[in-house]
């Protein structure tokens, strides 16, 4: 399965970047871009939880906030840039969502749409199937043999959070991975196939 994944992604352009995003930040605007965190992960060796600062920041003019996934697939030359930043914007940003809770859910969107090199290399995907509940909680529930189906008509090369659901793992080897009881996987080359063309053909 991966060998036939990464033969699929061999024929897109290797500039693009899959990453979810969006510049609506919703409640996020107030419940993480205001506030300012404490990480002492950033200096100590101890684990603890962050804290707050009681007093608030505004939300940035020199650049527009981004949210979405933090799964993603990133180009090798949008994360040269964002470790060798040229321009500067990288770092700028780094240093914001250093006091920002989830940062992985806003840094690499934030840079990549403020960057003139690189906003329009974007696909609107993570690649992923998540199932939230409803409304969202903080993280996915695990998949069940419920969510297969939408799982399947996703055409979503990953998929998470996988938890000891046996009827559902036993499903996937069975009837995507063609893998008898203690058999090996024999992959299918359409599944990831399928799923490259029609994001790529939506993003065209």
């Amino acid at each position: 399965m991966m060998l036939n994944l990464l033969h699929t992604l061999s024929t897109v352009p290797r500039e693009l970047n899959f990453i979810e995003h969006t510049s609506d930040i919703g409640w996020k605007e107030y419940q993480r871009a205001k506030p300012v965190i404490i990480d002492p992960g950033l200096y100590s060796n101890k684990k603890s939880d962050v804290f707050w600062v009681s007093q608030k920041r505004s939300v940035p003019t020199a650049y527009k906030l981004f949210t979405g996934s933090a799964w993603m697939m990133l180009s090798r030359s949008f994360v040269e840039y964002c470790l060798w930043g040229w321009d500067n914007l990288p770092r700028i940003v780094l240093m914001y969502y250093a006091n920002f809770l989830s940062s992985p859910e806003g840094y690499f969107h934030t840079v990549i749409c403020n960057a003139d090199e690189f906003k329009n290399t974007t696909v609107n995907h993570d690649l992923h199937f998540i199932s939230w509940d409803n409304p969202p909680k903080q993280h996915p529930h695990f998949l069940s043999i419920d969510d297969y189906e939408r799982m399947v008509e996703s055409h979503a090369p990953f998929a998470r959070k996988f938890g000891a659901d046996k009827e559902l793992l036993d499903k996937i080897d069975s009837e995507l991975l063609g893998r008898e009881p203690d058999g090996f996987v024999t992959s299918n080359p359409l599944i990831p196939y399928m799923f490259i063309v029609s994001v790529f053909m939506k993003r065209r």
